[in-house]
């Protein structure tokens, strides 16, 4: 159906919580509220069923009340957010008077005075709000909006089931561990035949290939193939989103940040030289920008010629290609061609356009090559359907009519997205099925797509796009509506979304599982409906980050708009300004047409903040900064003192992220966050946390350091003394000094990862540290991360009378040679990071045991080894016979093997060693020697990095090697060989 329910729902649960609570506190309200606070928490129960019970009924149903039924929801929604709005001010207000008083005896004497009148302001509000409330349920009956039938077996069913159960037992089964594999895409042969004899002839040292075709239809599979393919034949190589961005300087600095790596400040700071145009900022400010327009544009032009200059020095004498992906405007192609340089040596770009204006914009320069891209046949549409459903879990697809993939027209987007459905929906008979099509496209008789007569439009693509949707539960379709948070075509983390839905309060335990478990498994459950696509995957096997197709995206963040779910401001949506109160809102980057965008907004009912670019968009003055509840600033630039002073005024936040941005330090009043549960302030200038924050005792996520360059961060001695953060389960990127080590009382931590350890072994924390890891490892530790540069910590670890046996990650790093005895005991661990002193052949057979391990690392975090780590590989190679020798036996599920060290020995692979590995890694200065990668069975990528031009010439004759080696292999399986330097 099309009506969005599962948003209004979850705010209604939410609402119900906290009237609850208000329930119970009789002595915070006026006489009398009491009485209305209850007939609208009745009320608002009657009106959840209500909804609940519209997400099973048919979709003819629904329709007969049309306009109506879509109004009333509206008014649900909207009275629903007024409440929770209430109730946080009022508990806002309330609270600040009541921290203030500090004399407990003339505490309730005074608190009554005090609170007198916001308490009658907010018996006022409810009063008003129950006649609302009464109104909605008078006009409902009054227009004839009846009460919904069930219609079993009918569409929406399922979506139905599903809001109780949340999710079905394919959903609950963990993920299975992958490494992300670019399949060969379907039906696509001999577009990539040609396209590839384009990519690599010489014959012209520059060219550009457009691939022109609809949405959904492949375009960007084909050209990402090619990038994919080719790439590491090019000196650089960028890839980019522009969609219906007109913004030069972006695309340029996009491609600049990754053909020329930089820290994450410097990174930071160019995409601050992007945003810093935008003209946002408060009205008081709004004259000055205006007045300030002129010289805006010229500093435009200035960064314009800068990003040219760079560019051009940087591709002077190297091969790049650069992918340009989904590109609207002829005009803005044209300048985005005209900024990339030419080069001395081979170029090519790749353009994806839905436009074929786009492609005949520059019509007949040399070496320029066009490619249509048309929908696929019935034969491929039938083979794209069953792999996409194999890899949705689905089963019995031989049940399935052809009507399914049929009536798809040969689009991919349409096919993989029906998959996924068809695949969720296992119980649907093929009777069902056929009605749906038939539901879908009555004229299906007349024989959809490539081999029956025509193609779909985009509203018939649309279409089935919004019954996939449509379909699933509610719960999970309010959390898919999150999505229209992030820009087209970014890469979205996992653990950032399902943390954010946490906050938002869209997950609640279920079925037994904590809430993050049911945050994992609501966002399996949108990658089995092809909802999100992963990209990236960790080296544990889990999916890191993921994308939504544009068009999926479209979709969504109509819906998000439609039930006032989510405002985005900029960025790649030319969307109408609301007419309601904002609640979630989204700044994303963007021109100057739209800077003053946020100035004709409401936002004094902004629950949730999202920013993409620079604080300069922030007009802080339209904000009540005590309701918000999410501020998400990850990656931001130009903080103030003033800007932290106000998060700190936000006594209802539960997640905070300062991740990436330019902040230096946290103020002592974010002591006063008393419901915050996440706080991420990784790759950030902060590097110790006030004393305050031990009185935060929700805090659930601490999440500090830099993992990249180890710089870790100092907690506050009271963390130990006060012990009141019991509710820690992410405890990341910490320093451990001194009275740090007793943690003892944390028995909810889940990860704990130590970036510097600064203890003694005669030192009493050294003990309180060991002695915690093995009282924390009996309950629920599961990741455990030492960096220990003395290297006297983790050689002790032997001594653990009981080991952490419920760890899946351990990363050990530091001057370790002999590995505690009991790892062999940690049988669910699938992630394992050793120092590369630990490369030892005897070493190598005792891992082999671990059944469970998906990835293996061995590293050396030193810029240069020193000479005792020298002395200590020399010896080891010593003990193993001259080379490190994986042996022929075990390592039943290890897919990953990385070496990361400036000095590699002789590695060499035995008969029938490891026989799931699918990809090797080494990144090194000096590789002696590498043998034995045709004995890997299911090897597929053998990954070789110089850091050194000195070790250039051994680690050429170390990849013929291997070249020739598995080129002797009889199943003609040869891995892809990658060398970059």
């Amino acid at each position: 159906m099309e009506l969005v329910v599962g948003a209004s729902e979850a705010t209604m649960k939410s609402v119900m919580g906290k009237l609850g609570v208000l329930l119970a506190q009789e002595y915070t309200l006026i006489r009398g509220v009491n009485g209305d606070l209850q007939y609208i928490n009745d009320e608002l129960a009657s009106m959840q069923s209500f909804l609940r019970d519209l997400t099973a009924v048919s979709a003819g149903q629904v329709q007969s009340h049309g306009h109506r039924m879509k109004d009333w929801m509206k008014q649900i929604r909207d009275i629903t957010y007024d409440i929770e709005d209430c109730i946080d001010d009022s508990a806002h207000r309330l609270h600040g008077l009541r921290s203030d008083m500090c004399c407990y005896y003339f505490a309730n004497s005074v608190y009554e005075v005090l609170t007198w009148w916001p308490r009658r302001d907010v018996a006022s509000k409810i009063s008003v709000l129950k006649m609302r409330a009464q109104q909605i349920g008078e006009r409902r009956e009054r227009y004839g909006v009846n009460n919904p039938e069930a219609a079993g077996g009918s569409e929406g069913s399922h979506a139905g089931n599903g809001t109780a159960a949340g999710f079905d037992a394919a959903d609950n089964q963990e993920a299975s561990l992958e490494l992300v594999a670019m399949k060969d895409p379907v039906g696509v042969e001999d577009h990539m035949k040609e396209l590839e004899e384009w990519l690599t002839n010489d014959k012209n040292t520059s060219g550009v290939l457009y691939v022109v075709g609809f949405g959904g239809v492949g375009k960007t599979t084909i050209a990402t193939a090619l990038y994919r393919k080719f790439g590491d034949q090019f000196d650089h190589r960028a890839m980019v989103n522009v969609s219906q961005s007109s913004d030069i300087n972006a695309v340029l600095t996009n491609i600049k940040n990754q053909v020329m790596p930089q820290s994450s400040g410097q990174r930071q700071q160019a995409g601050g030289g992007v945003l810093g145009r935008l003209k946002r900022g408060t009205s008081a400010l709004a004259a000055k920008c205006c007045s300030a327009g002129a010289s805006e544009e010229t500093r435009g032009e200035t960064k314009l010629d800068k990003l040219k200059k760079d560019l051009g020095k940087h591709f002077d004498d190297s091969s790049y290609l650069v992918l340009v992906d989904d590109v609207w405007s002829a005009a803005t192609w044209d300048q985005i061609r005209k900024s990339l340089p030419s080069s001395k040596q081979r170029t090519r770009i790749i353009v994806t356009t839905r436009f074929q204006a786009v492609a005949t914009r520059r019509r007949g320069e040399e070496g320029d090559h066009t490619r249509k891209v048309s929908p696929l046949g019935i034969g491929e549409s039938e083979k794209l359907f069953k792999q996409a459903f194999f890899e949705s879990k689905g089963s019995k697809v031989d049940k399935v009519p052809k009507e399914v993939w049929k009536m798809c027209g040969g689009l991919p987007l349409a096919i993989v997205i029906m998959a996924g459905h068809v695949a969720c929906n296992p119980n649907k008979s093929e009777d069902e099925w056929s009605k749906v099509c038939n539901s879908l496209f009555p004229e299906l008789g007349k024989d959809h797509g490539k081999d029956g007569g025509r193609d779909l439009n985009q509203e018939e693509v649309g279409r089935i796009v919004s019954h996939c949707y449509n379909d699933m539960p509610a719960d999970i379709k309010t959390c898919s509506l999150y999505l229209s948070i992030f820009p087209k075509g970014q890469r979205i983390s996992r653990k950032r979304l399902t943390r954010r839905w946490i906050a938002e309060a869209f997950v609640a335990e279920k079925q037994g599982l904590s809430v993050e478990d049911v945050a994992e498994t609501y966002f399996n459950h949108l990658i089995r409906r092809k909802i999100i696509r992963p990209v990236e995957h960790s080296s544990n096997g889990k999916v890191k980050k993921c994308i939504v197709h544009d068009m999926v995206l479209e979709h969504i963040v109509a819906k998000a708009s439609e039930e006032n779910f989510i405002t985005v401001i900029g960025g790649n949506w030319l969307m109408q300004l609301p007419s309601s109160k904002v609640r979630r809102l989204s700044l994303q980057e963007s021109d100057s047409k739209r800077a003053n965008d946020t100035e004709k907004m409401n936002l004094s009912h902004v629950r949730s903040l999202t920013m993409f670019g620079s604080l300069n968009q922030l007009p802080s003055h339209s904000f009540k900064f005590g309701i918000v509840q999410v501020l998400d600033l990850e990656g931001c630039i130009g903080f103030k003192a003033h800007h932290t002073e106000e998060i700190c005024k936000m006594l209802l936040l539960k997640y905070l992220s300062l991740r990436r941005s330019d902040t230096k330090q946290l103020p002592k009043a974010i002591g006063k966050l008393e419901n915050l549960e996440t706080l991420d302030i990784r790759e950030t200038s902060v590097v110790e946390l006030p004393k305050t924050v031990c009185q935060l005792e929700r805090l659930v996520n601490v999440l500090g350091g830099d993992k990249r360059t180890r710089r870790a961060l100092k907690l506050p001695q009271e963390l130990n003394k006060k012990k009141k953060m019991k509710a820690l389960r992410i405890l990341s990127g910490i320093e451990i000094v001194g009275g740090l080590a007793d943690l003892h009382h944390l028995t909810e931590l889940r990860k704990l990862a130590i970036y510097k350890l600064s203890t003694m072994s005669d030192d009493p924390s050294f003990k309180d540290l060991s002695s915690s890891i093995e009282y924390l490892g009996g309950y629920s530790l599961n990741t455990l991360i030492i960096d220990d540069e003395s290297s006297k910590f983790i050689n002790s670890l032997d001594d653990l009378s009981s080991p952490p046996k419920f760890l899946v990650a351990l990363e050990l790093s530091g001057k370790m040679v002999q590995l505690p005895g009991w790892i062999t005991q940690l049988t669910a661990l699938t992630k394992l990071t050793l120092s590369v002193t630990a490369l030892r052949t005897d070493n190598l057979l005792l891992l082999s045991n671990l059944d469970a391990l998906f990835s293996l690392t061995f590293s050396f975090r030193a810029e240069k080894q020193d000479s005792e780590t020298l002395t200590i590989l020399a010896e080891n190679k010593l003990s193993s016979d001259g080379e490190i020798t994986i042996p022929n036996a075990g390592f039943k599920s290890l897919k990953l093997l990385r070496f990361f060290a400036p000095l590699l020995p002789v590695l060499s692979f035995s008969k029938n060693a490891m026989p799931e590995l699918e990809r090797l890694e080494l990144q090194f200065s000096m590789l002696e020697g590498l043998y034995g990668v045709e004995n890997l069975a299911g090897i597929k990528v053998v990954h070789l990095t110089l850091k050194d031009k000195d070790g250039e010439y051994m680690t050429k004759e170390v990849q013929h090697e291997v070249e020739t080696a598995v080129k002797r292999r009889t199943d003609g399986k040869a891995p892809k060989i990658i060398l970059d330097q």
